[in-house]
Formats: structure tokens, C-alpha cells, sequence
């Protein structure tokens, strides 16, 4: 027997997962010469695999900007951004489509349901689009979960605002998507809906390990996420870990926002 043959294995180290997105040297630009607006100012920041990030910052900061660009929804004027390993720019208009329908969930504002669909159509749209086969056992358990099951036969003009949120929820994570971004997600709802889904969202990160991203305004909902990043003027400049309302609050004075 050799020496080699007597040595004991050794355990290996696990992998960790790539982050869910990361942006390199992120630069949006708007206008040019004196007219230029640097909305982006060259960011690098990570967003890691199962945890819940907060993205605040004063108004103009760029926080809204930086999430359209690493979700592929605006192209950034130089730098780079991913979604896992995959390069955004590198994709073409097809590859950019499949990429946010297969990849990314979106939770918006507005809502931006279609107001000639039922909520339960509303949700199983992108499947539908791509011509998938819809979990019927996730699906439930989602609209179940999410407090909807009663109100799918409705329209959007035949629901509340939280419910509408509710219904832009189960269709974002229909598809268990690698990511989710939600931009001002609890900006239309009052104070009990906006607390409803709060909660919803930071269990979709602790029970169902989604990767969620949120910009928002609101230091309460920030103390929701694991990690809150702070923008300002096109620039990273702080984070905090395990955040509070009042950690949250008290870095947003000294940024001015």
C-alpha cells in the first residue's frame, strides 16, 4: 500500500451558488455634452442567491435605473450585468426575451396586470405565452397562500389594490424564476396591504429560498430584507446587513433622502 493509498478523503468544500445578479463597472448615461445626466456612475454590486436585498436611495439616486438595467429591461451605456452566469449583454432580442420570461419575476407599482384577463389568466400568462404546462399543485398552493384563491375569476378593475399586488406576486413566482425584482412593490397600498405583502415576499426568500430585489423608498419595508444597498447620485455608497427601521432611516439622513 502506498502512502497515498493511506491518507484519509478529503471532504470537499462546498460550491457556493453564483450570485442571482451582479453588475460590473455599470455606467447609464442620458444625453450627452453639458446635458448629461450620469444616472448610473459606474456601479459594481452583487445580489446574493436566496436572500431578500432592499435598493434605497434619494430621489435621482439611480436605484430604479440600476434594476431595469440588470433585469434587461434598459441597456446600460457601458459596464456589465448578469443574471446567475449568464451575460445580459450578450444576448439578442430573443435571447433578452427568454431570459426575463424564463429567468425573472417582476412585481411593479402599477401592478401591470392586462385588464381583459382574470386574475387566474393574469397569473398563468407567462406560461402561457411560452407555451409551458402551469404546476396546477404550485399554482394552488400560491393563490392559496396568497389570500386569491376566491377572486380568480375577476378582473383587475373588480379588485382591490392589494389583491391586484397579490395576483402581480403568485405571476411573478409562477414560474420559480432565479430572481425577482419588485420596484416600489408596496407603493400603491395602504399601510395593511403593504405589510401583507411585505411579509409575503420575505417568506418567498426564507421558505421557498426565491432571490428577491427590492427598490424601494419605504425604510419600514427595507427592514423586511436581509441586506439594504444605498444609491446615491448614480453611485454605491453604503450597506447595511440584518437592516432596521431606524438603521435604515438614520442612514437615508445622512445621504439627504
Amino acid at each position: 500500500m502506498t502512502s497515498t493509498d493511506q491518507l484519509p478523503a478529503q471532504p470537499s468544500e462546498p460550491v457556493p451558488p453564483p450570485p442571482a445578479a451582479r453588475a460590473i463597472g455599470l455606467v447609464k448615461t442620458y444625453g450627452a455634452g453639458d446635458a448629461a445626466v450620469h444616472a448610473l456612475a459606474g456601479v459594481d454590486v452583487e445580489f446574493e442567491s436566496g436572500r431578500f436585498t432592499a435598493v434605497m436611495g434619494p430621489s435621482g439616486s439611480g436605484k430604479s435605473t440600476l434594476m431595469h438595467c440588470m433585469a434587461g429591461l434598459d441597456t446600460p451605456t457601458s459596464g456589465r450585468t448578469f443574471i446567475g452566469d449568464l451575460e445580459i449583454g450578450r444576448l439578442d432580442d430573443a435571447g433578452l426575451t427568454q431570459m426575463r420570461r424564463d429567468r425573472i419575476g417582476f412585481v411593479f407599482q402599477s401592478f401591470n396586470l392586462v385588464p381583459t384577463l382574470t386574475a387566474g389568466e393574469n397569473i398563468t400568462l407567462p406560461a402561457d405565452l411560452a407555451g409551458r404546462q402551469v404546476d396546477q399543485a404550485w399554482f394552488d398552493f400560491l393563490v392559496d397562500q396568497l389570500g386569491i384563491a376566491d377572486r380568480l375569476g375577476h378582473r383587475p378593475n373588480e379588485l382591490s389594490g392589494g389583491q391586484q399586488q397579490r395576483v402581480a406576486c403568485a405571476r411573478a413566482l409562477m414560474g420559480r424564476p432565479d430572481l425577482i425584482f419588485a420596484d416600489e412593490p408596496t407603493g400603491n397600498l395602504d399601510s395593511n396591504a403593504s405589510g401583507e405583502m411585505l411579509a409575503f415576499l420575505r417568506r418567498s426568500v426564507t421558505e421557498f429560498h426565491q432571490s428577491i430585489v427590492m427598490v424601494t423608498h419605504d425604510a419600514r419595508g427595507a427592514a423586511h430584507a436581509d441586506r439594504v444597498v444605498f444609491l446615491a447620485d448614480g453611485r454605491l455608497v453604503g450597506e447595511l446587513l440584518e437592516p432596521t427601521a431606524d438603521s435604515v432611516l438614520e442612514q437615508m439622513k445622512r445621504l439627504g433622502g
